[in-house]
C-alpha cells in the first residue's frame, strides 16, 4: 500500500489523506491548481511534505534508499523534458538505470507494448507529441515498477492509443501493479479506474468508486458546472449542460 497521511505543502496542499492499493488503478481528479500534480510528486518522494509523511509498505518512503525508491515507483511527470536527442530505444533502456543492468528484454517488452518498434531507430526530437509521450510512457514500463505514477498520461494521445495506454495499464494493475493517474478527462476516469479521489484546493473532497466520487453533485460542488452521465457503466459519456 502506499499512502498519504496528512500531507500539507504551503498553499498547494492542505491536511491530505489518502491510501492507493496494489492491483487497482487510482485517477486523481480535480480542477486545474487543485494541488493533483504536486500529490503525485509527493507520492514519488520527489516533493517532501511540510507536515505529514508518505508511507510504502507501512515504513515511511524517505527511508527508502534513493536507489530502491526508483526501482518501485515509476513516475511519468506532465511536461517531461528530453535534454539529449536520444533514439528511442536508448530512451526507453534509461528506465533499467535503477537496477544498473542491460535487460534487453524488459526494454524490447516496454517498446512492444506501447506499439514503438517502427520508431525505436529513430531519434526522439523527430517525434510527434504523441509518439513521445508513448516512449516515456514505455521508458517507464520498462523498469518493471511496483507502483506507476503518472500525470496526465493521455495528453497528446489519439482517442485509439488513449485507448490502448489505459488498456496497458489495466493489464499492469490486474499483474498486482499499484496504478495512480492524474487525469483531467473526467469519462476516462469514471470508465477505467477503479477508485477515484477528487481534490480541490488542496483537500480531499471526494474519495470512492467512479460513481460515487465522480457524481453529478460532486462535479457541481467542485468543478462548478452542471453536469451527468449518460450511457452504461464502462462506457459512460459526461453531458454538460
Amino acid at each position: 500500500m502506499l499512502a498519504a497521511h496528512n500531507i500539507s505543502l504551503s498553499t498547494r496542499l492542505a491536511g491530505v489523506s489518502a491510501a492507493f492499493r496494489a492491483g487497482e488503478v487510482t485517477a486523481i481528479c480535480g480542477p486545474n491548481g487543485a494541488g493533483k500534480s504536486t500529490l503525485l510528486h509527493v507520492l514519488a518522494g520527489l516533493l517532501a511534505p511540510d507536515t505529514g509523511g508518505v508511507r510504502l509498505d507501512d515504513a515511511p518512503l524517505s527511508q527508502y534508499p534513493a536507489q530502491k525508491r526508483a526501482q518501485m515507483i515509476g513516475f511519468l511527470p506532465q511536461s517531461a523534458e528530453i535534454a539529449w536527442d536520444l533514439r528511442v530505444d536508448a530512451l526507453v533502456a534509461l528506465g533499467r538505470l535503477p537496477f544498473r543492468d542491460q535487460d534487453q528484454t524488459a526494454v524490447d517488452a516496454a517498446i512492444a507494448a506501447m506499439e514503438l518498434a517502427e520508431l525505436r531507430h529513430r531519434p526522439v526530437m523527430q517525434l510527434s507529441g504523441g509518439e513521445r509521450a508513448r516512449a516515456l510512457m514505455a521508458r517507464v514500463l520498462a523498469g518493471a515498477p511496483r507502483w506507476i505514477l503518472a500525470d496526465e498520461p493521455l495528453a497528446n494521445l489519439d482517442l485509439a492509443h488513449a485507448a490502448a495506454l489505459m488498456g496497458k495499464l489495466r493489464i499492469q494493475a490486474d499483474a498486482g501493479v499499484g496504478v495512480v493517474l492524474v487525469m483531467h478527462d473526467l469519462a476516462a476516469a469514471m470508465n477505467f479506474a477503479d477508485r477515484v479521489l477528487v481534490l480541490d484546493r488542496g483537500q480531499v473532497a471526494a474519495e470512492g468508486p467512479p460513481d460515487e466520487a465522480l457524481a453529478a453533485d460532486v462535479i457541481a460542488q467542485v468543478w462548478r458546472v452542471r453536469a451527468m452521465w449518460l450511457g452504461e457503466v464502462g462506457a459512460r459519456a459526461l453531458a454538460i449542460s
